[in-house]
């Protein structure tokens, strides 16, 4: 046999069943092969088209008379069927983009062997063209395939119905009208009467209302006594920027519903997804939030959103019973975000004021009555709202069912057990219940013998109150606080009133103690 020749790099397979071609002994020349038999030889360096082309002839002829591999022809017609098939394959998926995931059409399944007839892997059997990605498939399909993480999993919770709901699953861009604010909509600026009492507190929830965010007044602190109208001032900042710009996600809150989500969280493991909510929203409304006095965990987690919030540039808005330097309880580091802002006061709202919020709530019921009437309610009841505006709703209700018309008469007997008057009688037992549980100390602790500073004040402010506004002489007063002699009962009543002729903050407790025992100022 002569001598064999190493393959061409460029050349074609031999296989199997392909007779061997004769060999063309290297001292031949080139002149001397014959045409379309065997290779060109290996030292024919410029690649001799002639001895390639013979080859491929030879080959191409074989194939035709054997028929044992697909020619030429049939693998370019093999092809434009795959091509024809992945058109279809592309046009019928664009039409089932609007059908259920039951109906989605199966690839068409091909031929398991390539164009030399060896068995294919299955990466083959489905080409790329059919092998859509996440993104690219309708968004039915890929909700039915994909799992939620378990962060993104809402957390049930009972409504008063008895429905479950998730107060803090993270909606999407397309779940809007998940964003659910709890605002009333009856609270707006145009029904909140401005008076001295409350003009920097109105004024700053206007200007953050066209700009939330985007102001010094960011945290803005809304504090005053109860019914006064904190809840309805900031819950109109929040329906005025969801009237400009319904995008925005304005939240409203009350802190204890705040403390129940978290503990809700901590117990299904979820704090990340509960923080997670709160970091979407673009106005926070927290009202009441000297409750979270003493719960270290929920403090804690609110600082962290208070700060995200604010770096973010969103609004938040508190209300308190009083102001943040007097919130005990509450923690260092969180008393000191609360001054980064604006803190205004809502005081109690003069005659005037009061005149016109009763003449507003008749014009808003559409009911007309005496203007003595007016003057009469506005007069006797002088430091709470809510309750000037309930006991004129229920004055209406009552003319209504007599079926005769509002007169001073019918108001004065509707007040019989609602005007506040000194003659009521008050109780040193009553004063010691109040001013403990506004100081969050016990009833034995104010009777005590310790000199703690804020137990000792609270002392001297209940034996104050005990002295103006009971029949008690001043030795009962004093056995009643731990038995204590009457002169301990006059220095705590001179220590007081020295005390409220130049600290306003002082004078601000004395008034919130008054309106919690319903005791009119003898000032």
């Amino acid at each position: 046999m002569g001598q064999q020749q190493p393959p061409r790099q460029n050349q074609e397979p031999q296989f199997p069943d392909q007779q061997q071609q004769p060999q063309v002994p290297p001292n031949n020349p080139p002149s001397q092969q014959q045409p379309n038999q065997g290779f060109p030889p290996q030292n024919d360096n410029l690649g001799n088209d002639f001895g390639a082309e013979g080859y491929n002839n030879q080959f191409n002829q074989e194939n035709r008379n054997n028929n044992s591999y697909p020619d030429f022809f049939q693998r370019q017609q093999q092809q434009q069927q795959r091509e024809q098939q992945a058109q279809n394959w592309n046009q019928q998926q664009q039409q089932s983009q609007q059908s259920p995931p039951n109906q989605r059409p199966v690839p068409p399944q091909e031929n398991n062997q390539d164009r030399f007839g060896a068995t294919q892997s299955n990466s083959y059997q489905n080409p790329p063209q059919y092998r859509k990605s996440q993104s690219q498939q309708p968004q039915q399909y890929r909700s039915s395939q994909q799992k939620p993480r378990a962060e993104e999993r809402p957390i049930p919770n009972m409504n008063n119905s008895g429905d479950f709901v998730d107060h803090f699953r993270v909606p999407n861009a397309q779940e809007s009208s998940y964003r659910e604010s709890y605002l009333n909509p009856t609270y707006v600026f145009e029904t909140f009467i401005e008076g001295d009492c409350n003009r920097l507190a109105r004024s700053a929830g206007i200007a953050i209302a066209r700009k939330p965010g985007a102001t010094a007044f960011n945290p803005l602190v809304v504090y005053g006594g109860v019914g006064l109208g904190k809840t309805h001032l900031a819950q109109a900042v929040g329906n005025e920027v969801k009237r400009t710009d319904p995008s925005k996600f304005v939240l409203y809150v009350s802190s204890e519903q705040f403390t129940t989500q978290f503990i809700e969280a901590l117990r299904n493991n979820n704090v990340q997804q509960f923080t997670n909510y709160y970091l979407q929203v673009d106005v926070l409304i927290v009202d009441d939030i000297q409750f979270l006095a003493k719960k270290e965990k929920t403090q804690e987690n609110f600082f962290h959103i208070f700060n995200r919030l604010h770096q973010n540039g969103k609004q938040i808005i508190m209300t308190s019973d009083r102001p943040p330097r007097s919130l005990e309880g509450l923690t260092d580091r969180l008393l000191s975000r609360f001054k980064w802002g604006l803190t205004a006061d809502i005081q109690k709202p003069d005659f005037e004021t009061r005149v016109a919020i009763v003449k507003q709530k008749l014009m808003s019921e559409g009911v007309n009555v005496p203007d003595d009437v007016v003057e009469y309610l506005s007069y006797n009841i002088d430091s709470n709202i809510r309750e000037l505006e309930g006991t004129l709703v229920s004055l209406v209700a009552n003319a209504s069912l007599m079926q005769r018309e509002v007169d001073l008469d019918m108001a004065k007997n509707a007040l019989l057990n609602i005007v506040r008057n000194t003659e009521k009688e008050i109780t040193i037992e009553f004063i010691q219940q109040i001013v403990s549980e506004y100081f969050s100390i016990s009833v034995d602790e104010l009777k005590s013998k310790t000199r703690k500073k804020d137990i000792a004040q609270a002392r001297q402010i209940a034996m104050y109150f005990s002295k103006e506004y009971t029949k008690e002489p001043l030795k009962s007063i004093g056995n009643q606080f731990g038995g204590r002699d009457h002169s301990t009962v006059v220095h705590a009543t001179k220590a007081v009133t020295k005390r409220t002729a130049s600290d306003a903050l002082y004078n601000r407790i004395l008034e919130e103690l008054l309106d919690q025992m319903n005791i009119k100022s003898k000032g």
